[in-house]
């Protein structure tokens, strides 16, 4: 026994101290990724999607100009984001003077409409310089708020995270968010719908429930400027969701929970009757499925329907009101017959025959045959339906979600390869898919670029690494 304890004393400095060893290494190789990311990738704080290894070719959603940086995800705020993560889990003031100059980039590319597009380009002669409010961007540019891709949404999180970094006492942060909160909310519609873009506070419209249109919707109401219109394209009723919940948590103001709950009173009557009851991609101000862009026909949505049941699973998780709960079943059922024979799921089902329809490439007609499909969309996706299900019953039962925490010997062993992976310039190197570019498979031809997607997830882990090794779990 003696000899156990003896044996027990011995062992476990050697563990806290392997422990420690990481740690430190970890915070090295975050202050040197950080380093270089701040000082030789960023553009006036800013960022894109990818940089070749000599910083000259740089990439957005498309080419990005010497002079521009990129709002949607994973441009400017995801980086921006983790450098927040970074400094709220070591306190360190590196860090949190990126994450500033981050949500300065963002500031100086503000829409006079109080949100912000895809990008910022800060030289006010660029084509895609848009009429910012510091008067600085191109007269003649555009002027749309957009909600599409996470583009306002993301920008807002990052900045009220840095507000609140700095105790709220940044005048013009603070008051940029301020005023890109306030316009979010003068771009919710009565029924407590958003329009994927805005220029000024929308137009009220009757509150009607969702339902299938009487006219030949194939050839008909194909509108221009279909982005006035209800919209949950590419997740904006999650990703607004809880940007407003992050709101009224930083704020305790009680107009962004009101408008949260408007937006899950939307969903709600969104809702498509039987037989399909999920929720389509848009909708015109009768509540009735509508054509967006050319490929984006009226049609009960695979992927939209998935958000919309996940946005009414959080909001009952938050509140923990059971109309939110009561869409949910029939949501699952509809989502469970539309399976396709791979397994998939279709971006679009024919309203009422729920046939998945598609596209011809390069015609773009509408057809059933997915053989010959355009590649610059996603027209199926696999399903999230058992992920959907289990978080409903575990809400229905319990009135809570089982968290999923990362033990620390999972998140270790992830630190050791993260810091491994770190290059001598400070650099996290990965293909054009995103996977971790190493020695090894650059010498098999990978073609390595620099990923502010790669970066950011690194430095969000390796943050989520030391706040748990200080927390001692």
């Amino acid at each position: 026994m003696i000899r156990f304890l003896t044996l027990l004393v011995v062992l476990v400095p050697r563990v806290v101290s392997a422990q420690d060893d990481l740690s430190a290494q970890s915070l090295r190789a975050m202050k040197k990724a950080a380093e270089f990311f701040h000082q030789k990738v960023a553009v006036n704080g800013g960022y894109v999607y990818e940089y070749s290894l000599d910083l000259q070719q740089r990439q957005g959603e498309g080419k990005a100009t010497p002079t521009e940086i990129w709002i949607q995800p994973p441009g400017t705020p995801t980086v921006g984001m983790a450098f927040v993560s970074a400094f709220e889990a070591t306190g360190d003031e590196q860090f949190l003077t990126a994450a500033i100059d981050a949500a300065q980039a963002l500031m100086y590319g503000q829409l006079e409409s109080g949100g912000w597009n895809a990008s910022i380009d800060f030289d006010p002669k660029a084509p895609h310089a848009d009429r910012y409010r510091n008067g600085k961007g191109r007269a003649k540019g555009k002027n749309v708020s957009s909600l599409d891709d996470d583009k306002t949404q993301s920008a807002i999180c990052l900045l009220m995270r840095v507000d609140k970094a700095l105790g709220f006492r940044n005048g013009e942060i603070h008051e940029g968010t301020t005023l890109a909160l306030n316009s979010l909310l003068t771009a919710q519609f009565p029924n407590g719908g958003f329009p994927q873009g805005w220029r000024e506070p929308v137009s009220p419209q009757p509150v009607k429930k969702a339902s299938y249109p009487d006219y030949e919707w194939r050839t008909e109401n194909r509108i221009k400027e279909y982005w006035d219109y209800y919209t949950l394209n590419d997740g904006l009723a999650g990703t607004v969701a809880r940007t407003l919940h992050l709101a009224h948590q930083t704020y305790d103001d009680a107009r962004y929970r009101d408008a949260l709950l408007k937006l899950g009173d939307f969903l709600i009557l969104a809702q498509m009757p039987e037989p399909q009851p999920g929720w389509a991609q848009q909708y015109n101000f009768d509540m009735q499925p509508m054509w967006a862009r050319k490929f984006e026909p009226p049609a009960i949505s695979g992927r939209e329907s998935e958000d919309a049941m996940e946005t009414l699973l959080f909001l009952n998780e938050i509140t923990g009101d059971a109309k939110f709960l009561a869409p949910i079943e029939p949501g699952i059922a509809w989502l469970k017959r539309s399976v396709l024979v791979d397994g998939q799921i279709s971006r679009f089902y024919e309203m009422q025959t729920n046939r998945p329809l598609y596209f011809v490439r390069d015609t773009y007609e509408l057809t059933y045959d997915d053989s010959n499909l355009p590649t610059h969309y996603g027209f199926k996706a696999k399903p999230r339906i058992d992920r959907i299900e289990k978080r409903y019953q575990e809400l229905k039962q319990t009135g809570k979600v089982r968290k999923s925490v990362s033990n620390l010997k999972t998140l270790a062993r992830d630190a050791e390869r993260i810091v491994a992976e770190l290059d001598s310039e400070g650099r996290w190197l990965s293909d054009e898919k995103g996977k971790p570019v190493t020695a090894a498979t650059h010498l098999k031809g990978a073609a390595p670029v620099i990923s502010s997607e790669l970066f950011s997830r690194n430095m969000q882990r390796l943050s989520e690494y030391l706040t748990v090794v200080k927390m001692g779990r």
